[in-house]
């Protein structure tokens, strides 16, 4: 049937988010997971914008979901509030 059933299609971004979120769990590698997080959100942003998905619930989902990654890693990363203060 082509190139593989929906499942075997399905699975690779399943285990690439896998693997970004626990880099960003894992406190040494946790800007890293955030780096990689954000593009692959933006994507998903794109695809939901292409099929015509409701903007606040599907389109919008992968920025809320972004400010949560990048919120909890300024909270608990005492460098990046170094580098990106609130105010000085």
């Amino acid at each position: 049937i082509g190139y593989g059933s929906r499942e075997t299609l399905a699975r690779s971004p399943g285990l690439i988010t896998l693997a970004c979120t626990i880099l960003y769990a894992t406190p040494p590698t946790s800007i890293l997971g955030a780096i990689l997080l954000t593009p692959y959100l933006g994507g998903a942003m794109a695809s939901h914008l292409r099929i015509g998905s409701p903007l606040f619930s599907h389109i919008l989902f992968g920025f809320y979901l972004g400010l949560m990654v990048w919120g909890g890693l300024w909270l608990r990363d005492r460098n990046l509030r170094a580098l990106m203060p609130l105010r000085r």
